[in-house]
């Protein structure tokens, strides 16, 4: 990963918490459920929608059991118990969906007397908020811890990738002193070989003189020997 990806993740994850506490909003909102319109709290996260429903159903199926129902989507509860909300049995149906800023969960709480509503149950109403944001707050953790963790990894990578520009640094040192050890080894063989070069020269000349001396004495071992013939002849 390149250090300026690196940066902008750790700066990403240092201002993630503050903001994303600020983007988990809570508001009233009516839907129709099975065509049915019912009236429920709704929670905003800037997540994937497939992730946070895992979660959603994870939470529900740990806290209530085989008491939630699931149908298309729709979670429903009876008879379950919400402490931060009801110290009665009450009835639930929630949904997740995915909307263009992130994903919401909904969900309507029939208290036995009366809807949750924030005029209406203003006591009920703050505490199923806090239960939302609560739930908002984890997902954030747990993606904060993803991120970390990917942030740790790319640390991992890039202090490894740091050593290995550094050993190529030094490798690279190495062959230049390798290179420079060579050419003063090639600059002394090239010395060497002038030298044998002009000593080569030198005997060429001289045996060039030697061919010469040899041509003389040849001519005057020729000349010698005519004379002597001459005698030879000469005498009776």
């Amino acid at each position: 990963m390149k250090r300026g990806v690196l940066f902008s993740l750790l700066l990403m994850l240092a201002t993630s918490v503050t903001s994303f506490a600020q983007k988990s909003p809570v508001d009233e909102t009516d839907m129709a459920v099975k065509g049915i319109p019912r009236k429920g709290q709704r929670v905003s996260v800037q997540l994937d929608s497939k992730r946070v429903e895992d979660s959603w159903k994870k939470q529900l199926d740990e806290q209530f059991g085989s008491k939630v129902k699931a149908d298309k989507g729709v979670y429903t509860m009876d008879g379950v118990v919400i402490d931060a909300v009801s110290k009665t049995p009450v009835r639930v149906i929630s949904k997740v969906d995915a909307v263009p800023t992130g994903t919401t969960i909904w969900w309507s709480i029939d208290l036995g007397n009366a809807y949750l509503g924030k005029e209406s149950t203003p006591v009920q109403w703050k505490a199923a908020e806090g239960y939302l944001k609560d739930f908002a707050r984890k997902l954030y953790r747990e993606d904060l811890a993803v991120q970390v963790a990917e942030a740790e990894k790319a640390l991992v990578s890039s202090q490894n990738n740091h050593m290995a520009v550094i050993s190529k640094a030094d490798a690279i040192k190495k062959d230049i002193e390798k290179n420079k050890a060579r050419k003063i080894e090639i600059q002394q063989q090239l010395a060497q070989n002038a030298a044998e070069l002009q000593q080569y020269n030198n005997q060429v000349d001289m045996n060039l003189k030697e061919q010469e001396a040899a041509r003389a004495d040849i001519v005057n071992m020729r000349v010698a020997l005519e004379a002597v013939k001459e005698r030879m002849n000469k005498i009776e």
